[in-house]
């Protein structure tokens, strides 16, 4: 009879109990867990602050006495494992004041992260939380109700921080994000994520953005003064941290078990360490990109739960190998869905890769559905391509619906190294409450494809200012009162249907940019230009995509 240990509940951990169950009926099974939930929905801990999840329990997933009952499992919480010896194959446990030895044939180590807690003078202050499990939660939920006029800070803009500062908010509070990069959300690039920062604005929620926190102090009513790099002062009444997380592994820095620079637990591809009756999963291992190849660590419970049922599997023989991560992300940020997959820009940028040279990308304005059919809504989606092969190498996407199945669906076409012209060809369900004829995703490949066919070459608004210098004429082909209501400096207004009627009157040794509304009108009047000898390229994304540009406007 086998004996595995498991070191850690949650989605990894919890994930490869039940698994090696249904593999192994007669195995000896133990899990331990520090705290007292071993399987619980961490992704749902705002939700409960915010007051959508009103159940408590809801968040609980299992308890140690359902996993006993259903799996067989024996879950002992409160009880910490210290240490482990590879070589003796056993490991140290603590639990309360009782220690003691545990052997096994397999250990599986999914001990999660913890959250990052810098050296800022006054961080001490009893109002100053994280929140990573139900009892960070249970504080928050009770701060959150304690000071129903209060004032709140969030320290950081990841997903974890926009999503306790949207539900914090929802309280009735004062909530002010501040992030020290220049933006909220690294996922997401520039160009997009102040879609997200708009929302929150516009929700109440204050942003400072590129700037950091220099020191907490603490004042005599209980209240806390965050002093900011810039030298600006916040009031709160409590603080959550969200500044990142970092492996939760110095149990393990005299085992032998071999840990990265940073303390990641180090993994081949069968989710196995250095040891080879050692596994590790979740937020604690290094893994790799599915992209790339290149080494990464990613914090999310679709990947813990994955690698969790693979490692099961080759602990009990099987010789299955971890495909890497693509990185697909998703919240929720008020009436907004943000949802990213595969690489941004600025990931492209680090491996040395030039926009224009190796990579470009699209952005379009697609309703979630048909339009004539009632409720249409216009969400934004950038889809980033190597121009090499056409290789999809990244999406992002936000708006009030529709986001998530086109970004699910670009995610696979990713993971199995799908190009522009797959995205053309795939079959999509249709019907006109659900989608169009013509899929947002299909119109984004078909978009690549004319690049990449060089029918089009389009131009980016941070391209605008240098063209215009240069001496190009900006058309508007947008109606007049749509002109009227707000266009780019310098643009003069031909509508698109009386553009072919004003061809002799245009200079077809002047470079020409057309712009309209999101880019559509303004590509089929490039074509009709190009076609009758014009120099003309479309903007890309028209005034839609513009506006989130340093351009100037007159409105």
């Amino acid at each position: 009879m086998k004996k595995y240990l498991i070191v850690g509940g949650v989605a990894g951990g919890a994930t490869a109990a039940a698994r090696l169950r249904r593999l192994d009926e007669e195995a000896e099974i133990i899990m331990f867990e520090r705290g007292g939930d071993v399987s619980f929905a961490n992704c749902g801990l705002p939700y409960y602050v915010g007051g959508a999840i009103a159940d408590r329990d809801k968040l609980l997933v299992m308890n140690p006495a359902s996993f006993k009952n259903l799996f067989n499992v024996d879950v002992r919480i409160y009880s910490e494992v210290i240490g482990v010896d590879p070589v003796g194959k056993t490991v140290q446990v603590r639990s309360g004041d009782t220690q003691y030895e545990e052997a096994y044939d397999a250990l599986l180590l999914a001990p999660g992260a913890k959250p990052l807690t810098p050296g800022i003078p006054g961080i001490d202050h009893r109002n100053i939380v994280t929140l990573r499990n139900v009892p960070d939660a249970d504080i928050l939920h009770k701060l959150s109700r304690d000071y129903p006029a209060g004032r709140a800070v969030v320290v950081g803009g990841g997903f974890v921080g926009i999503e306790a500062a949207e539900n914090i908010r929802q309280q009735g509070l004062e909530v002010t994000v501040v992030e020290a990069a220049p933006h909220i959300l690294a996922p997401f690039d520039t160009d997009m994520v102040v879609q997200a920062e708009n929302e929150l604005r516009s929700n109440g929620v204050n942003l400072k953005l590129g700037d950091g926190v220099k020191e907490f102090h603490h004042e005599p009513d209980g209240s806390i003064k965050v002093e900011l790099s810039s030298g600006e002062m916040l009031v709160a009444d409590f603080v959550v941290l969200s500044i990142g997380v970092r492996p939760d592994t110095g149990f393990l820095q005299d085992s032998g078990i071999t840990l990265n620079d940073r303390g990641y637990i180090v993994v081949n591809e069968y989710m196995q360490t250095n040891f080879k009756e050692v596994y590790a999963v979740g937020d604690a291992v290094q893994t790799f990109s599915g992209q790339t190849g290149e080494y990464t660590t990613l914090a999310l419970a679709g990947p813990a739960n994955r690698q969790g049922r693979l490692a099961a599997d080759n602990m009990v023989g099987a010789n299955r190998q971890y495909g890497g991560v693509v990185g697909s992300s998703i919240l929720k940020v008020f009436d907004i869905t943000a949802a990213s997959t595969g690489m941004n820009e600025r990931a492209l940028q680090r491996q040395g890769l030039v926009y224009g040279k190796d990579y470009r990308f699209t952005v379009t304005f697609p309703a979630d559905h048909a339009t004539y059919y009632p409720g249409a809504q216009n969400f934004t989606l950038k889809m980033i391509f190597s121009l090499k092969d056409g290789k999809v190498l990244g999406a992002q996407a936000i708006g009030p619906k529709g986001v998530d199945k086109r970004i699910d669906v670009i995610a696979s076409v990713i993971r199995f190294g799908g190009t522009v012209q797959d995205l053309m060809d795939l079959e999509l369900c249709y019907a006109p409450p659900f989608s169009s004829a013509k899929d947002p995703v299909n119109m984004a490949g078909y978009y690549a494809d004319n690049i990449m066919q060089g029918m089009t070459n389009p131009l980016l608004p941070g391209e605008l200012a240098a063209e215009l210098n240069k001496g190009a004429l900006l058309i508007d082909v947008r109606s007049p009162d749509m002109y009227k209501s707000g266009h780019i400096n310098g643009a003069i207004n031909i509508p698109a249907p009386k553009l072919r009627d004003q061809l002799d009157k245009l200079d077809k040794d002047r470079p020409i940019i057309v712009s309209c509304r999101v880019g559509i009108n303004g590509y089929y009047m490039e074509q009709m230009l190009k076609q009758h000898g014009f120099m003309v390229r479309n903007l890309m994304g028209g005034f839609s995509y513009a506006k989130w540009f340093d351009l100037e406007f007159q409105y």
